[in-house]
């Protein structure tokens, strides 16, 4: 396999948060897809340093759920069944149901329904162009925002903890796939109910959303129910 490209990294951070970051971009970007060989000495070359800060930057990514230990303790890129990827969006579908529901039970409703407003527009902007990393990024700001508007400092770094294992999920699916869940038609109606203050639509219009994203992004080929 051809890997990514890398720079040589600077000593401006320590070279453990630059390699961890390069490693990062390069797995959620798709540049190593799921299932992919993570050779230390391989990434050590490319990165200009050593094999150990690579060790270190793999392991921060296993906690992080990117990375996971194969046959003889083998690192490659993450590769979520289709049951774990149904889990993974149950998780996210609690933690953003709870974060509508504390909007709308608050006094920020109508202004946080015109921040994600803009934010679909956003997304709407980027659906039919063809840079896929702009449209990942701005439908994961959109349900990011929508989890920082709920005030809830918790829901936000648990959710947040949820988006590396996403970003893979998404860019493994088929490009239609993946063009279905991330469309600005599919979110518009939850801010349409938030706007309306009524929490069973909005939460039913999020369920509906959430079970279309495992039935595209659970169902990519290739993915076996051992999730390696």
């Amino acid at each position: 396999m051809t890997g990514p490209t890398f720079s040589s990294l600077s000593r401006a951070t320590t070279l453990r948060e630059q390699a961890l970051m390069a490693l990062r971009a390069a797995i959620t970007s798709g540049q190593y897809r799921p299932g992919d060989h993570l050779g230390e000495v391989e990434i050590a070359e490319r990165l200009s340093v050593s094999r150990g800060t690579v060790r270190e930057a793999l392991r921060h990514l296993q906690q992080e759920g990117l990375v996971t230990a194969g046959a003889r303790g083998m690192l490659r890129v993450s590769q979520l069944s289709s049951d774990e990827v149904r889990e993974l969006y149950q998780v996210r579908e609690a933690l953003e149901g709870l974060a509508i529901r504390q909007i709308i039970e608050s006094s920020r409703g109508p202004r946080a329904a015109e921040a994600l407003r803009a934010a679909a527009a956003r997304l709407r902007e980027v659906e039919s162009g063809t840079d896929l990393s702009a449209m990942v990024e701005a439908d994961l700001a959109f349900h990011l925002l929508l989890c920082e508007l709920s005030g809830n400092s918790v829901l936000i770094r648990t959710w947040r903890q949820l988006e590396g294992p996403i970003r893979v999920v998404i860019m493994s699916a088929a490009a239609e796939r993946r063009e279905i869940v991330m469309a600005a038609s599919a979110h518009l109606p939850v801010v349409e109910a938030i706007e309306r203050g009524d929490a069973v639509a909005a939460q039913s219009v999020l369920h509906a959303h959430m079970t279309a994203a495992v039935d595209q992004l659970g169902a990519t080929e290739g993915r076996d129910s051992a999730g390696l």
